[in-house]
């Protein structure tokens, strides 16, 4: 069988056609595939984390939590698909030019798939009195619109504030590091002990739907949504414009 094979791929246009297809398979399905994994995983460690949260570790089990699980992701998909993981930072990608626009519709919809097996395991496998008076891992923190300015300004400033730091680490040349997930872990960490209180610091709409869909629970959803979305707009801004190096920066060029 193994040398049918290599006669079939001995033609140089049946070799092409091999080519083609292990270059497709790499450039479009293999990301995508990424994606979805490492949304899950994520959603799937932050939910039980809130899910099995107790009064004795707080906000700090749940900071530390999102902080290591973001940076041994990222760390270990970069190469495959940049480890996006969130919707909001796929489109602010896109912005600074670090994605195709084919891709940034298909990164969203594997990151969403994701993030709802995620937070499918989450349910699987905590205590049915733990999911239900966490709300599955979704995002009940905001009560009543007296308290939608905080939250919408704290999502805004903190997801602007991680994704900064990850397009500095990760895509602007001038101050690339290998220690970019490391650093992007110990900012998500910041922001969750910082804001976890005001929004729940979710900072990524894919975090939000999966346990949103799970556990059905749509209260001041959209704020997940337009926080972090508005959060990378900046972000992508002050890179455009401001921090980034010459390649990315539309203004001040030599």
């Amino acid at each position: 069988m193994e040398e049918k094979v290599e006669m079939k791929g001995s033609g140089a246009g049946t070799g092409e056609m091999v080519s083609k297809a292990g270059r497709r398979f790499e450039t479009l399905i293999q990301p995508c595939v990424a994606e979805l994994l490492g949304t899950m995983f994520f959603v799937f460690i932050t939910c039980v984390s809130s899910i099995e949260n107790v009064p004795m570790t707080g906000r700090l089990h749940v900071a530390l939590v999102n902080g290591f699980i973001v940076a041994a992701l990222v760390a270990a998909l970069k190469t495959l698909s940049g480890s996006h993981f969130n919707p909001a930072l796929t489109v602010t990608v896109y912005l600074c030019g670090g994605i195709k626009l084919i891709m940034v519709g298909l990164y969203i919809v594997s990151q969403l798939i994701g993030g709802i097996f995620g937070a499918g395991i989450a349910k699987m496998m905590t205590a049915s009195d733990r999911y239900n008076n966490a709300s599955g891992g979704a995002f009940s923190i905001i009560k009543s619109d007296s308290q939608l300015f905080n939250a919408i300004t704290g999502e805004v400033a903190m997801t602007c504030m991680v994704i900064m730091v990850f397009l500095l680490v990760a895509i602007n040349n001038k101050t690339q590091t290998p220690d970019g997930p490391f650093i992007v872990g110990l900012t998500v960490a910041a922001a969750l002990l910082a804001g976890v209180d005001v929004s729940g610091a979710c900072l990524n709409p894919a975090r939000a739907f999966g346990p949103a869909v799970f556990a059905n629970y749509w209260t001041y959803h959209w704020v997940y949504w337009v926080g972090p979305i508005a959060g990378g707009l900046i972000a992508a801004l002050l890179l455009r414009l401001l921090l980034g190096d010459e390649r990315l920066r539309v203004v001040m060029k030599s």
